[in-house]
Formats: structure tokens, sequence, C-alpha cells
């Protein structure tokens, strides 16, 4: 049996994927709480991210967003982490407003659940370091997959970031000019 290089690739590359929604699973959070969601999006569905990306950029003046898009349209796969927004409890006032309930009530984002993010993207993108897949974690991606409605039906997940997965002779997340 042969398996060609670009085979083996393709595999380890949806393998990839999903360890990193596997390692943003079992990443520490606060108090336990899970409200992390992750999905791994492949063509049909990474070509509408695309098209979104393109639109923002057009309609809000966001050139950025444009040149992520065209990195995106270069990969496979794109891993999408994002976080339900659920105050912990603890009313520490730190999300800026009096206490959880408020925060909840002004549609505000408690900051444990956004440290819980970060924390789970940084366990993510550690799994493709350790397996040598080129990646960058795009906030533009997130935006896109919000207003797509990507990861549980928008109602929840208002806090999404998009890892794009490459395995090439370069990496195409490097040189993204300006």
């Amino acid at each position: 049996m042969i398996i060609t290089g670009k085979e083996a690739e393709e595999k380890a590359l949806a393998t990839v994927a999903e360890l990193m929604c596997t390692a943003a699973r079992t990443a520490p959070k606060t108090q336990g709480m899970d409200n992390i969601v992750a999905a791994i999006v492949g063509k049909e569905s990474k070509d509408r991210l695309v098209t979104e990306m393109k639109t923002i950029s057009q309609r809000e003046k966001k050139p950025n967003f444009e040149r992520d898009a065209a990195c995106l349209e270069k990969t496979p796969l794109v891993v999408l982490i994002g976080t339900k927004i659920a105050p912990a409890g603890l009313s520490c006032g730190l999300c800026g407003y009096e206490n959880c309930d408020v925060c909840l009530e002004s549609e505000g984002m408690c900051v444990f659940n956004v440290a819980d993010l970060g924390i789970a993207l940084g366990s993510a993108v550690s799994v493709t370091a350790n397996h040598r897949v080129d990646n960058r974690i795009m906030y533009s991606i997130g935006v896109a997959a919000v207003k797509l409605r990507l990861l549980g039906r928008g109602e929840e997940v208002k806090l999404v970031y998009g890892i794009p997965l490459s395995i090439s002779g370069k990496n195409p997340f490097f040189d993204r000019g300006k």
C-alpha cells in the first residue's frame, strides 16, 4: 500500500482539527462552567464564511476582512471556537457592570467567559504547534461566523474566533500584507 503525502496531509489536518476541539473542551474553565463551543468547518460552510467576510469588508470598510478571506480561501479547514455568554455568578464587577444580573440584562460579556475562551484558544493552537500545522487565530472569521450563526445558532454564542489550518510548503498566514 502507498499513501501519498497529499493524502497523509489531508488526514493529518482533519485529525489535528479534531484534537484542537478536544483541547478547547478540556482547557481549564472558571468554576468548571463549560461555555466553550467548537466546530470544524469544511468546504461549503467555509465558502459561506469567505463570502460573509468579503461582504463585511465592503460594507464596513474593513480591508483586513478581505485580506483574511483571501487567506481562508487557501485553506481546507477552519476550526471555530467560541463561548456562550453566561456570567460566572461572582458579581465581581470586572465586566464594568454592578453585578452579574445587570451584565446579563445589558448584554455585556462576563470577563470569565472571555478569559476561558482565551485559554481554550491557547490550548487549541498548542496542538497545531505540536503537530507543525500552520494556523492563525483570526477574529474576522469569528465575526463572520457569529453573523452566520454557525455555532449554537447564534443565540448564546456571541464571541467566536476562527483558526484556519494549512499544511503547505509556505505558511499562508505569515506574509499577508496589510
